[in-house]
């Protein structure tokens, strides 16, 4: 008998079907990373505290996936009061994923987050974010086009560097590479223990991880869910995701420490 897949959460987000059924929903790229690559069952999660506790999800999952998402976090988790500029809010998912990502770090439970969950892992250990990107002087539009198609909006278009021999060299295997930035915000302030590990060229955080975490703790500000079974970067992080949610699931905890060499 096999022995069962790892179970992972993937983090839903508030949705309207039909513009006035409301739902919790995740795009099924985000399943196929997690079921194809990382070789584990993807369940998604009702992200919002009516529903669901963090401390049932801890012990229902053996990982967890941060997903990206339109609304932001609210600037309040870090101090600062909401403006145009920082967009719309899911004050819901805020309330489950940042104590989330806080219990998951202390627990070394593996946790990975794409895009606004790259955000929510440095609010969550006390960073901070930059409402609008594109904003700054020398900085690139990493936003998603407007039109296109779904291939067109998710294509690669810029480069990050990581450190030399950091987490993420180590994981993929290669220093520079490129990636499918999709974005708005960004790390002003990175929050305790979170080492950013990766740029863009215009200097914006790409990729970090949590320093001390005792477990898989990586985050990356780009797109590694779509295309992840054929995209030489993004299958590494997916299949590091599933050894690290293998190993939580047979006991053996904390797994290896990330660290740069």
């Amino acid at each position: 008998m096999e022995a069962r897949r790892p179970v992972i959460g993937i983090i839903g987000n508030a949705s309207l079907i039909g513009g006035d059924y409301p739902a919790h929903a995740s795009g099924t790229m985000n399943s196929a990373a997690v079921a194809e690559v990382a070789g584990a069952m993807p369940l998604i999660i009702p992200t919002d505290p009516h529903f669901v506790a963090v401390d049932e999800l801890i012990e229902a999952f053996d990982g967890f996936l941060l997903t990206g998402g339109r609304p932001n976090v609210h600037p309040e988790e870090y101090g600062e009061q909401p403006t145009e500029a920082h967009g719309d809010f899911d004050r819901c998912r805020d309330a489950i994923t940042l104590p989330l990502v806080r219990a998951c770090v202390e627990r070394g439970q593996p946790i990975f987050g794409i895009c606004r969950g790259f955000q929510e892992m440095n609010v969550a250990l006390g960073g901070t974010l930059y409402p609008e990107i594109r904003e700054l002087p020398g900085r690139m539009n990493h936003r998603m086009p407007p039109d296109g198609t779904l291939d067109e909006k998710f294509a690669i278009r810029h480069a990050v560097h990581f450190n030399d021999g950091g987490v993420f060299h180590r994981l993929v295997g290669s220093r520079d590479v490129m990636t499918n930035t999709l974005h708005g915000q960004g790390i002003n302030r990175p929050g305790a223990g979170v080492v950013v590990d990766g740029h863009a060229d215009d200097g914006t955080p790409e990729a970090i991880y949590v320093e001390g975490a005792p477990g898989f703790a990586i985050s990356v500000q780009w797109h590694p869910e779509y295309n992840a079974a054929n995209d030489p970067v993004s299958r590494p992080l997916f299949e590091a995701f599933g050894d690290a949610a293998r190993a939580w699931a047979k006991g053996k905890r904390p797994v290896p420490a990330l660290k740069a060499v």
